[in-house]
């Protein structure tokens, strides 16, 4: 790889929003060496062989597999390892791993899953990966969030999913929004730091016959969260990470 390309890490990329915005950002520029984080080595493989096939002539940017879980802590040092032997340091970090449980467990559970993923392994990475950082001359620490945890959402009754209960994974959010929050103010000497709302996408999340219902519910294609993504690496949300709230698929921000 070439010193001078922009290196950047996407967790949970083999699959919707995570493989979108790998692929946004492979098509963008040859400047850019992206990281596709997947916790399987397979999927992660199979992943960059359907975008390898997908994209053709339109692949500018190159790309590798990283094995990472991000409930792991060996897996992360890992990762960790591997970044710094092979490229010294780290651009952008896209935090973008999350699950919501949908199987019929009981909440304790639930909750326990949620923040394993959601909250706990975005923290254990970026504490990890922090030195790799801050040897970048223009960092980017971005968290995958979602309107469902914002609290101003939460008691508007106007708004749109107000009706959908999904408590674990809202208060997971709130979280992650919080540690993005945190993350915002004890970086501000070095690094933008930005909670990004995707909003509602079509994904695997909550398996098959969640991934039908939003389609039919008419959830957006992942690619523009993707595009979007895009946009903030590119420096082109900067007035709006400037700002307070989750910087927001449609422009401007979304109110924590």
């Amino acid at each position: 790889m070439e010193l001078n390309k922009k290196v950047i890490l996407v967790t949970g990329a083999n699959n919707g929003i995570g493989y979108e915005t790998v692929a946004a950002l492979s098509s963008a520029s040859s400047d850019f060496h992206v990281l596709l984080g997947s916790r399987s080595p397979e999927k992660g493989e199979t992943a960059l062989e359907g975008l390898r096939s997908s994209l053709g002539d339109s692949l500018k940017a190159s790309i590798s597999v990283v094995q990472l879980d991000v409930t792991d802590a060996k897996s992360i040092e890992a990762a960790k390892g591997r970044i710094e032997r092979e490229f010294g340091r780290l651009d952008v970090l896209i935090s973008n791993a999350g699950i919501i449980v949908y199987e019929p467990v009981d909440t304790l559970t639930a909750l326990r899953r949620c923040f394993e993923t959601n909250v706990f392994g975005a923290m254990m990475v970026t504490e990890a990966l922090e030195p790799l950082l801050r040897k970048s001359s223009r960092p980017y620490l971005i968290y995958v969030s979602s309107d469902m945890g914002s609290i101003t959402n939460r008691l508007d009754p106007d708004f749109k999913h107000k009706a959908i209960r999904g408590e674990t994974y809202r208060m997971s959010k709130s979280a992650l929004n919080m540690l993005a929050a945190c993350h915002r103010y004890n970086y501000a000497d070095w690094c933008k730091v930005v909670a990004f709302n995707p909003g509602w996408c079509i994904s695997d999340l909550t398996g098959p016959q969640g991934r039908e219902m939003r389609i039919q519910g008419g959830a957006r294609d992942p690619k523009e969260a993707g595009l979007a993504l895009l946009e903030v690496v590119q420096g082109k949300r900067d007035a709006d990470i400037a700002r307070n709230g989750m910087v927001d698929i449609e422009g401007g921000i979304s109110p924590w």
